[in-house]
């Protein structure tokens, strides 16, 4: 029987008819390499599981001799079932998954290569550091400068670049982490992993790699059995990834490698997850003679939205090169909106008006999204939504107030202003670590009912009768301690310095800058957001106040037609009908974190960022950037972001607007719908003069609608150094400005 049997081949190769061009040679184009550079929106899962159906149907392979490899399990099933419907019945004994699924099969059969047995266990991220801090105990490093995870960490990243620990030099430790023990300790963890018949998530690939490296019989095996390697989303893989297929995809007797990568170096955007650009830009030279296929019909977007997001990219120096076009015959679209408001506050409540007065006009809230580049900017979003009465769903995430730094925070707050408030303060007695176990607050409980006492009031009480000692007693003076300052601070200097000193004294805000975990820097962001957040409010406890109602309104969580918030990054191959992209200012984005870690390959990904974010849109797109964004109590003069001068104007509609002179000094919620309405009103103007008269003179006077009258110190093109009476010197755009005789 030959695979014709099996499936037999649609009449006329029907399948092909719903191709274009470009995808149709994707999909016949069956030897030798072959790199398919998909932007966005032009059809790549169709193209790859077209792409493995017909190399079946034309009878070139069986169902077990073809390796396609995903990112996700959920992209996996999909792909599954989309080859199912195509060949008209499903397919087992497929070699089809993530990589790191595919590779623990594979490990399943050759297990004793690895000093494992078969029937292994993968551990999961809790076991780990439980087994490391077991390891790490002979050699006497201090947990609280080198915690488990921070090891961990390190461990992960050298397995996801392909390194056992004999290959660990100086240079791969260019931190010293653990006083230079890392290795040792790495060493000593895989020796207890096999010992435990146990591998972590990084070993199964690790394993695999060095299998293939060390038994040519075993590769030699995997060439024999796979013709066809199919990859998908190549520009996100990492460099075990990379080195797994290499090693599977070149032949030793040099024939052609038929491997296929799908992806596009334009959406390169997880460098901080280890995916290395590099792998995509040089594939041509890792396999000579790979034949390039590029997809750019986008069967997504209007024109203008591709003519502004290839504006942008083509800025990008690091790239193989393709321009996105409409796929099909469509209408132009609306231009690309750039609003510029008067500050952060109203740019949350320009977008919650637009939201408001877009589903009135009968567009589904299903269909927009708001985009941001870090996840501490979903607040102010959250709260104008919230007042509006609109629902909203945070993807890839918690709600603002529902993270635990921010519970943790406010629990904090609450145990300030409330001293009775135990339940505030258990959470946080031993957050961080004080060693004041379960047992131990259970005792400290006791005492506070035997005595009728509070908690903080019961150990307070208990360090000054000398009933507690040792380590824990000197932790709890210390908190109580923290506590003492920041109630003296709040009566002279207000709430926010009064929390932040809190957190800080605490020693709160150090155990995030001490992890080393991908989301420590997300959390600390969160954490000055909520700094932020509490300056808008008088007073503390009606701060507080104000949580314990936003917190009521889960009711909205139940309905199904709500809008979404989310990162950039985590927008990534979704679309919406409506996009709103707030914040492109600099240093927010492009976020100057990244660009003082990366450089310029980090401005590159940023931009790429940029593109990502305006092609998730399908009809229409929307950015905001502000001219001031609050900064703890006070504010902070932002500059737009250089990747606005990028968008062409032919494809861009831009607009500031001004906030109404009425409004001066009312609530901020009392403005939203007059905004609004003025934005929707300015928004018909392709791009409305901003001044009739001259620009200001260095010496000249002007005025701020913020920050008040002052005087022009310094001129740098359209931008201004202004001495102001009040605010000090700022950096404001001469647009921003009134002229004073």
């Amino acid at each position: 029987m030959v695979a014709d049997d099996l499936f037999p081949p649609s009449p006329q190769g029907a399948y092909l008819s719903a191709l274009n061009d470009e995808q149709r040679q994707a999909v016949e184009t069956t030897e030798g390499p072959l790199l398919i550079l998909a932007g966005a929106g032009t059809g790549k899962t169709r193209v790859l599981t077209t792409r493995f159906a017909h190399i079946l149907l034309q009878g070139h392979a069986w169902p077990e001799q073809i390796l396609a490899v995903t990112f996700t399990n959920k992209a996996a099933r999909e792909m599954r079932e989309r080859i199912g419907t195509l060949l008209g019945k499903p397919v087992d004994s497929l070699w089809l998954g993530t990589f790191h699924s595919l590779c623990a099969r594979m490990l399943r059969r050759h297990a004793d290569l690895a000093g494992l047995e078969r029937d292994f266990t993968i551990l999961d991220t809790d076991d780990q550091i439980r087994l490391l801090k077991q390891v790490m105990a002979p050699f006497r490093i201090d947990l609280k400068r080198w915690p488990a995870a921070q090891i961990l960490n390190q461990i992960q990243t050298w397995k996801d670049r392909g390194l056992l620990p004999d290959a660990i030099t100086p240079a791969h430790d260019e931190a010293q982490v653990a006083n230079g023990h890392a290795r040792a300790v790495y060493a000593a963890y895989q020796n207890r992993l096999r010992e435990l018949n146990a591998c972590d998530f990084g070993d199964l690939m690790l394993h695999m790699v060095t299998i293939f490296r060390t038994h040519p019989d075993i590769l030699e095996y995997y060439h024999k059995r796979f013709h066809y390697i199919l990859v998908d989303e190549y520009q996100d893989t990492n460099t075990i990834q990379y080195l797994w297929l290499r090693l599977l995809a070149k032949r030793p007797d040099d024939r052609p490698a038929n491997i296929a990568c799908v992806g596009d170096d334009d959406q390169s955007i997880y460098s901080w997850r280890g995916a290395d650009i590099e792998n995509i830009l040089r594939f041509e030279k890792d396999f000579p003679g790979a034949h390039i296929v590029r997809l750019e019909r986008n069967y997504r977007s209007t024109p203008r939205i591709l003519g502004a997001a290839a504006g942008i990219i083509a800025h990008n120096e690091e790239r193989l090169g393709k321009t996105l076009h409409a796929g099909q015959q469509a209408l132009e679209g609306e231009p690309v909106t750039v609003i510029n408001t008067p500050d952060s506050d109203d740019e949350a409540r320009t977008v919650g008006g637009m939201v408001q007065r877009f589903h009135q006009e009968g567009q589904s809230l299903a269909e927009m999204a708001v985009l941001m580049r870090a996840g501490f900017q979903t607040r102010p979003f959250e709260e104008s939504l919230i007042r509006l009465g609109i629902p909203y769903q945070v993807i890839g995430g918690l709600r603002f107030y529902e993270r635990a730094e921010i519970r943790d925070g406010t629990a904090y707050m609450r145990a300030l202003v409330q001293p009775a408030d135990d339940l505030a303060f258990e959470r946080i007695i031993n957050t961080p670590k004080r060693g004041i176990g379960p047992k131990s607050l259970e005792r400290l409980r006791a005492v506070g009912r035997e005595r009728q006492l509070p908690l903080q009031a019961t150990i307070r009480q208990m360090l000054e009768r000398k009933e507690l000692k040792g380590k824990a007693a000197d932790e709890l003076q210390r908190l109580l301690d923290a506590f003492d300052r920041a109630r003296e601070t709040l009566a002279t200097q207000g709430h926010v310095v009064a929390v932040e000193q809190l957190l800080e004294d605490s020693g709160y805000l150090q155990m995030w800058r001490d992890d080393t975990s991908i989301e420590a820097p997300g959390r600390l962001d969160n954490l000055r957001e909520l700094l932020r957040a509490i300056g808008e409010f008088p007073t503390l406890p009606e701060f507080l106040e104000h949580i314990a109602l936003v917190m009521d309104s889960d009711q909205l969580q139940g309905q199904v037609d709500r809008i979404s918030l989310m990162t950039l990054h985590a927008a990534k191959g979704l679309e919406f009908d409506t996009v709103f992209l707030p914040g492109w200012e600099e240093g927010l984005f492009p976020s100057q974190r990244s660009l003082d870690e990366g450089g310029n390959r980090a401005l590159e990904e940023e931009r790429r960022l940029a593109y990502v974010g305006l092609t998730r849109a399908r009809k229409r797109a929307i950015i905001l950037h502000a001219d001031s964004r609050r900064l703890y109590a006070g504010w902070q003069e932002s500059l737009p972001s250089r990747f606005l001068e990028e968008l062409p104007d032919e494809h861009v509609n831009r607009t500031r607007l001004k906030r109404p002179q009425s409004s001066f000094g009312a609530p901020a919620f009392s403005r939203r719908n007059r905004l609004g309405q003025e934005m929707l009103a300015e928004l018909k103007a392709t791009r409305p003069p901003t001044r009739t008269g001259p620009a200001p003179e260095l010496g000249a006077t002007v005025r701020h609608p913020r920050f008040g009258v002052g005087v022009v110190t310094d001129i740098e093109r359209n931008r201004l150094t202004i001495e102001f009476e009040e605010a000090g010197q700022k950096h404001i755009m001469a647009d921003f400005v009134e002229i004073l005789p």
